[in-house]
């Protein structure tokens, strides 16, 4: 069954035309002219429950704008959208308490007051028990490490610390969709290992439907099986993470270990490919996908 759908989606920006000058802006107080751009440019694809996808693209592609409109925040330009069983823009209130949400570049969190008491505050927000509060706590505890800082505000978190605390908060109402939008910006290799184990985790325990995007392909390699690929507003790719080496890598790096490597001169070995490295133990060529079997 499907957790997320949507069909011919589209988010069109209308903005003013710049002229330059003062004559320019005199001018354009009269007569405006107006540019259109399809952030988002009919997209169509379909989430299963339990899946655990990757939302790629350059700067500008329109991974944020689909995501925002996913979550309700923007309302599309055309298009539809299904997802739990709601219309994001037309059902919010309902719809937010069945979804989570983390933006790298933004806090969930009261920035003056310490993270125990913004969780406190989401707990009455959700209407989470006691109990189950509580239960979750310890698991973030757990496996986030939060529980050093919980009486810390948050504005004197560091960053990889907040955005435990944000993933955290995303979490503790135990929604079925998880939205990530670029949850490792900026932090450490530490930081970063420690959130992949954690969402890796919690997919594979509770189902949870996620939707991540990241610049960080190590959080996509070590995370997502099935990858959606966008540009410009629109899907080119959407399919297995395996799949995209096989249809646009041109090499495949092929290393030969043996024990007497200097017998095995790099000028020899350079019909076969590009010796990209040598050692005592082994050596590495470059070679063209259509010479290996």
């Amino acid at each position: 069954m499907a957790s997320i759908e949507t069909a011919d989606l589209r988010k069109v920006f209308r903005s003013v035309k710049r002229r330059p000058g003062v004559g320019g802006a005199i001018a354009a107080l009269f007569s405006r002219e107006y540019e259109e751009k399809a952030a988002v440019d009919g997209i169509t694809m379909s989430l299963e429950a339990g899946e655990l996808v990757g939302y790629l693209g350059p700067n500008g592609a329109g991974k944020s704008t689909t995501i925002k409109m996913l979550t309700g925040i923007l309302v599309p330009s055309t298009g539809e959208i299904v997802s739990n069983g709601f219309v994001p823009w037309r059902q919010r209130t309902d719809y937010v308490k069945t979804i989570g949400v983390v933006f790298g570049q933004r806090t969930q969190l009261w920035w003056d007051i310490a993270v125990v008491e913004s969780f406190k505050l989401l707990r009455r927000i959700y209407g989470v028990s006691q109990r189950d509060f509580d239960e979750r706590m310890e698991l973030f505890h757990q496996v986030l490490g939060i529980s050093d800082y919980l009486n810390t505000p948050v504005r004197k978190l560091s960053l990889g610390e907040r955005m435990r605390c944000d993933l955290a908060a995303s979490l503790l109402h135990a929604p079925p969709i998880l939205f990530l939008d670029e949850p490792t910006i900026g932090l450490d290799v530490t930081s970063q290992k420690t959130v992949r184990d954690f969402i890796r985790r919690h997919n594979a325990e509770q189902k949870t439907t996620i939707l991540l995007t990241s610049h960080y392909m190590a959080d996509i390699q070590e995370l997502c099986e099935r990858v959606i690929i966008i540009d410009h507003g629109k899907i080119f790719f959407d399919g297995k993470l395996s799949e995209i080496v096989d249809r646009f890598a041109d090499f495949k790096f092929v290393t030969i270990q043996c024990d007497k490597t200097n017998e095995y001169p790099a000028e020899n070995l350079a019909r076969y490919g590009e010796v990209v490295e040598k050692t005592p133990g082994a050596i590495t060529l470059k070679v063209k996908r259509d010479r290996v079997i």
